[in-house]
């Protein structure tokens, strides 16, 4: 399955005075098959797994000196490593601490090597090496795959070409328009783990898909005992329910369990750390940079897989297949949680990805915005709506505040623009940051 992360490792590739690239994200979003892929277009090809192969951790324990290190490697693996021609690749490089400390002097010392390193639970095995790979280190940043890449698994590579060239000015023919929305309920249903995605696209089973979902959850929450040196695996388990249930709401800490505050808060910074939730922090949007208007103690959580989450959540499947995206909308926070993943994927992948919500709450007037983004040194107000122009309070509020010329509505909708408010559809969220500014103005 292509993947867009799969263009930013070619440019690595051939990039003049590349550094050590460093791949992160949660498990099984698809790190290893993506480096591998890049491996095909190497003369030679060499993977170490410090989880499979501990044996190996001897190499890195008497010199960190990367040429002493890949003679060893060499001869133990049996394969030629020749800087230009080899892709060296450190998996679960979190399970060999000295491994992490080497890559530094893998960019000074033998720089034309090409060097991929990836794990999971990466930022744990960090906190440990002060001033790591400072200016030394290249981090691409990876997640479940969105719409885009599943519509191109799904043999619609025909359909992203109509999404990419649509707009308020062009939009979609109306029988395109709903085939595409049709596939995104299924998207929705299956999530972007590239293990559930392949196994639909195989076998157009939906009960079996679901399965998988299951294993992957069961394989995600026994790794929570990794981190029981950290935190007591009951409150880690009670916060990660907490976030399924809260995606959508301010979070609050109370709503996690009895247990102390400051507990709940470190579990909390351990799910974010391990990529399985990112935080969307409330900004006062006076301006840009709307991270510098943050309000530490507002904030909301989304989860890192809409899959996962609606089997978490008990979501009846046969009753949102049957649904129109309006009834879907309505029913709750789904589709905002899609939207901020959509935002997440769409952001630069050498940047760890930023959310932004806008919210005032008083006595007499309670208002919130679902997501702002920055376009140059514009602020642009996005809700995710189903509702006519005038139910978006909020939007309206918020650009009256702000006196700003441009809202966003993302809908079930076509393409559509009214006054100064833009309808997107929810399969061309990415079109919002994609070639910024002229998207965010001309929608296309």
């Amino acid at each position: 399955m292509k993947r867009q992360i799969d263009e930013h490792l070619l440019k690595w590739k051939e990039e003049k005075g590349r550094k050590v690239l460093l791949l992160r994200g949660a498990r099984q979003v698809g790190k290893t098959y993506s480096v591998r892929k890049l491996g095909k277009t190497f003369k030679n090809f060499l993977e170490v797994n410090f989880e499979e192969q501990p044996e190996v951790h001897s190499f890195f324990q008497q010199t960190l000196n990367p040429k002493e290190i890949t003679e060893k490697l060499s001869i133990y693996f049996e394969t030629s490593i020749q800087p230009g021609k080899t892709l060296i690749f450190f998996d679960e490089i979190q399970s060999c601490p000295n491994a992490l400390r080497s890559l530094r002097y893998f960019y000074e010392k033998f720089p034309q090597l090409h060097v991929i390193a990836a794990g999971s639970l990466l930022e744990f095995a960090l906190e440990a090496i002060p001033s790591f790979g400072v200016g030394r280190i290249s981090p691409l940043f990876m997640y479940p795959m969105n719409f885009s890449e599943f519509l191109h698994a799904d043999d619609g590579k025909r359909l992203n070409a109509l999404i990419d060239d649509s707009g308020w000015n062009k939009p979609l023919d109306p029988v395109f328009h709903k085939r595409i929305l049709e596939k995104l309920k299924i998207f929705q249903l299956l999530g972007g783990m590239p293990e559930v995605v392949k196994t639909y696209i195989e076998t157009r089973d939906f009960i079996r898909s679901q399965r998988v979902l299951d294993n992957l959850i069961t394989v995600m929450t026994d790794d929570f005992t990794k981190y029981k040196k950290r935190m007591p695996l009951i409150r880690l388990q009670e916060v990660f329910q907490s976030v399924i249930y809260q995606v959508g709401h301010k979070f609050k800490y109370s709503h996690a369990g009895q247990g102390k505050i400051d507990t709940y808060k470190n579990a909390l910074d351990l799910l974010l750390k391990a990529g399985l939730a990112f935080k969307i922090n409330h900004s006062s949007a006076q301006g840009v940079p709307l991270g510098a208007q943050i309000n530490p103690k507002r904030f909301k959580v989304v989860f890192f897989d809409c899959g996962i989450y609606q089997r978490m959540l008990g979501l009846e499947i046969s009753e949102y297949l049957a649904s129109d995206f309006k009834t879907i909308i309505n029913k709750g926070p789904f589709t905002e949680l899609y939207v901020g993943l959509e935002l997440i994927a769409a952001q630069p992948a050498h940047l760890r990805p930023q959310l932004f919500y806008w919210q005032r709450e008083s006595k007499s007037s309670n208002a919130e915005v679902d997501y702002v983004i920055s376009n140059g040194e514009k602020v642009i107000p996005i809700e995710v709506k189903s509702g006519t122009t005038g139910q978006m309070q909020s939007l309206h509020l918020f650009l009256k505040e702000r006196k700003l010329d441009l809202g966003i509505r993302i809908s079930h909708e076509n393409f559509t623009a009214y006054d100064s408010i833009r309808t997107v559809p929810l399969y061309a969220v990415k079109n919002l940051l994609k070639n910024k500014p002229h998207n965010a103005e001309q929608g296309s």
